[in-house]
């Protein structure tokens, strides 16, 4: 069974920045981020595949940037001019490989005032 641990979140005016960190405990194909605001469905950041391929949501391109510690299996979001509408609770989620099973961190609160 992979574990999660998930850490970075917290409180941050308009303009700065966060690094969230999700360390898995075994070898892992893709990692992600997705985010889930109040009242709204949960949605995709980014995602990176062991060879570095990465995918963003429009919203948050040129501001994230995502990367991965193959050696510490572990996926970074760097978050920086972050907006009010970043608010949400962001998961990490990981799969082994093409057919296995998607797993999820616990969340972590980003909030971001005006």
């Amino acid at each position: 069974q992979v574990q999660l641990v998930e850490s970075g979140g917290g409180l941050v005016q308009a303009g700065g920045s966060l690094r969230l960190s999700c360390a898995a405990s075994g070898s892992i194909f893709i990692m992600g981020w997705y985010r889930q605001a109040a009242g709204k469905q949960r949605e995709l950041v980014a995602t990176i595949t062991r060879g570095g391929f990465t995918n963003y949501a429009d919203s948050v391109k040129g501001r994230f940037t995502i990367s991965r510690d193959n050696a510490k299996n572990t996926v970074y979001l760097e978050m920086n001019s972050l907006k009010p509408e970043d608010t949400a609770v962001y998961y990490c989620s990981v799969r082994a490989n093409l057919g296995g099973t998607t797993y999820w961190g616990q969340g972590t609160q980003v909030t971001v005032s005006s």
